[in-house]
């Protein structure tokens, strides 16, 4: 009895303890955060395996009506789990619904087709647009509670697309990044309380994770991954947060020819008054692992404000930046409240503020305001980079309230630090070292 009360009070210790963990601005993480068991299935309701309902294992054959149809049994009997075994099982655009959620065992394939047309056109959001543009391989809206779970694969089969992204591009040099139709490999949206746990996601068309307008989402223990060679596979960002609250990225591997985490929002000159539009914010990246990527954490390029946001206990091995604040002169952005916090491994830049201007359109704005960025903190880093400091002084953002503390950074170029970009720097133990 005194032992099991020892342990009551040790765990309810703990608990206090993770609670007065506080986020930039000051405001107490929440429990929810620290609460990070993975769930389980067998408490979600009735199992549905595929191939009890006439799906095969057969890599070739196209099967989306028969995969979908089991997905609206689930869904017309109360929900459950759409489970699917050992076995590669290709499959265009598939819709969860309320009450359903998928499972892919060890060894299972949901391989994505390489044909566009199967694919539908629907009323979607994408590149800080609510727009109509093809749907992703698995497309999960307004469905709260919804869980994505277990050790298979969902693989975007992505190759005949980025092929012939590259062989656009190369005809018509400033395509977007629409032109080229193809989809991506998960979509969330208007859905909350969501877990995706342990899966590997692969290979993406575009965009591999989006999130948009979703409130307390869990990703955890995942691996995203899409070549930067021999064939790039481009726009294929890991994790792309739209609009989003209360978000927790904890345990992942991520490797993608983009940005890994990209915080979005919206674009353009009224982007701020538009509703469909939004900001994020509470959000906490930890203990993941960082591949090839273009930036570990970006603000962009679509985005419009972003609050208390964490990146902590990472490691990096050849990512190009670990900070990228994308500043866009066509957009009202304010980027505060970020803190990045032990870092280990290597990068190109350490930070990286820039305008960022692709497909910059100001329409008929006059009065455009100017971006800010503030109360940025990066804090005991160490790592070996190309540059540390890459950041452009502009008029059309100010920069203010940044804090460099503990760093050890091993730096090939450009070490030295132009305090007169940034109002208010701080630097507490920074420590650049050039090496040839």
């Amino acid at each position: 009895m005194i032992k099991s009360a020892f342990l009551i009070v040790v765990t309810c210790c703990s608990l206090q303890l993770f609670s007065q963990e506080k986020f930039p601005d000051g405001k107490i993480i929440p429990d929810w955060f620290y609460k990070n068991e993975k769930t389980d299935i067998n408490g979600l309701g009735k199992s549905f395996l595929i191939t009890d309902y006439g799906v095969v294992n057969d890599s070739t054959l196209l099967q989306t009506e028969k995969i979908q149809a089991v997905i609206d049994l689930a869904s017309n009997n109360g929900g459950g789990v759409i489970v699917i075994p050992e076995g590669t099982y290709l499959s265009g655009a598939l819709f969860f619904k309320p009450g359903t959620h998928l499972h892919l065992e060890e060894k299972a394939i949901l391989k994505g087709s390489d044909d566009i047309s199967n694919f539908p056109v629907i009323e979607t959001r994408m590149e800080g647009q609510n727009l109509k543009y093809f749907s992703a391989l698995i497309n999960v809206d307004k469905v709260d509670g919804f869980t994505l779970s277990g050790k298979g694969k969902v693989d975007g089969n992505g190759e005949r697309y980025w092929k012939s992204f590259w062989l656009r591009r190369r005809v018509i040099p400033k395509c977007t990044n629409m032109d080229e139709l193809r989809p991506r490999l998960l979509h969330i949206s208007h859905s909350n309380n969501v877990q995706v746990s342990d899966v590997r996601l692969v290979n993406s068309p575009f965009w591999t994770t989006h999130i948009y307008k979703c409130d307390s989402v869990k990703l955890l223990d995942l691996h995203i991954f899409s070549p930067s060679s021999p064939v790039k596979a481009p726009s294929t960002d890991a994790i792309d947060i739209d609009a989003c609250k209360n978000v927790l990225v904890k345990g992942c591997y991520m490797s993608v020819n983009d940005d890994a985490i990209a915080l979005k929002g919206g674009k353009g000159p009224w982007a701020d008054q538009d509703p469909d539009n939004g900001g994020n914010c509470d959000i906490i990246i930890e203990d993941c692992m960082f591949g090839f990527c273009h930036g570990v954490l970006t603000c962009g390029s679509e985005s419009i404000y972003n609050h208390n946001i964490i990146l902590r206990r990472c490691n990096l091995d050849q990512a190009k930046r670990l900070l990228w604040l994308k500043m866009r002169p066509d957009t009202p952005q304010q980027y505060k409240y970020i803190l990045v916090e032990d870092i280990k491994g290597n990068v190109r830049n350490c930070i990286f503020i820039a305008p960022w201007t692709q497909f910059y359109d100001l329409k008929d704005r006059k009065d455009m305001p100017v971006s800010y960025s503030s109360y940025i903190t990066m804090r005991n880093i160490h790592l070996d980079c190309d540059s540390f400091f890459a950041v452009e002084k502009s008029k059309q953002y100010k920069l203010s309230n940044f804090c460099f503390d503990n760093l050890t950074i091993t730096a090939k170029k450009d070490v030295k630090i132009d305090e007169d970009i940034i109002d208010a720097l701080v630097m507490r133990k920074v420590e650049i070292n050039k090496v040839n």
